[in-house]
């Protein structure tokens, strides 16, 4: 296990108030020590890692680790940010996971065939949430190498 590494970054991506405190809520509970950033929708999302606008500062908007990629958002939704996120290469090595209500198989395929790291169906309890975020955090934080990036 890769336990000297510097904590994981989690880029939450979600237009839902209550999920995005909720999954904080559940990474607190979970104990998984890591920086928690969120963006409401997929316009946002592209701003932040493109370091644009309210993004600039390298030190308030850190490279994410990983990215926690709901697909239903106004303006660019999580399919519009994946393609784009994997089709530029400063961002695409940065994992995406979908984490979304929809079970819609449709929505299964094209996520992973644009380039998504796994893709959840969000729990409907908070106990649930916890849980996933228990084991979301000890497979990418305890388990997952990620190679050392220059141009952070």
């Amino acid at each position: 296990m890769n336990r000297l590494a510097k904590p994981l970054t989690i880029l939450m991506a979600d237009d839902d108030d209550d999920d995005r405190m909720m999954t904080h809520d559940a990474l607190v509970e979970s104990r998984v020590i890591n920086n928690f950033h969120f963006v409401c929708d997929g316009v946002e999302l592209l701003e932040y890692l493109r370091r644009e606008g309210k993004y600039e500062d390298k030190a308030l908007s850190p490279r994410p680790g990983i990215i926690l990629l709901d697909l239903n958002m106004p303006r660019m939704d999580g399919r519009e940010a994946l393609m784009e996120i994997k089709n530029d290469p400063n961002l695409r090595s940065i994992p995406v996971v979908i984490l979304t209500t929809s079970k819609q198989e449709e929505d299964k395929v094209k996520g992973y065939n644009l380039g998504a790291a796994s893709y959840i169906t969000k729990p409907v309890t908070f106990d649930g949430l916890v849980e996933l975020m228990r084991a979301m955090g000890k497979y990418w934080v305890e388990f997952v190498e990620f190679p050392e990036l220059e141009n952070e």
